[in-house]
């Protein structure tokens, strides 16, 4: 019977704490866009990666609702008729793809002809 007594004046006597509501707007949090937070890991952005890495890089891999399989490259690297080849990221550099994509045509032989 004392241990029950002794429990009982233990709960009574231990603070209880409830949540309650917290001011989230005055919190100081990066913004996504500086966390280069992205929603498929594979469409992170470094660069750090060498145009060999960054074209190895695939942002997704898995089926879609169809169940055909797809594989999205994160970058596609670009050969500009100067000679210049640069790793276009496929979401930050979309409307230079369609740019690129636009000038570029292939001949019946497969030859990449500029316009």
């Amino acid at each position: 019977m004392n241990n029950e007594k002794l429990e009982n004046q233990n709960n009574q006597s231990a603070e209880i704490r409830q949540p309650v509501s917290q001011d989230w707007h005055s919190r100081e949090e990066p913004t996504a866009k500086e966390q280069n937070l992205t929603a498929n890991p594979g469409d992170k952005i470094d660069d750090n990666k060498s145009l060999e890495e960054k074209a190895q890089q695939v942002a997704v891999d898995s089926p879609d609702i169809t169940g055909d399989h797809i594989t999205v490259p994160t970058y596609f690297v670009v050969d500009y008729p100067d000679g210049e080849k640069k790793a276009l990221h496929h979401v930050k550099d979309a409307e230079e793809i369609s740019d690129v994509i636009r000038q570029a045509r292939v001949d019946e032989d497969g030859n990449r002809i500029w316009w």
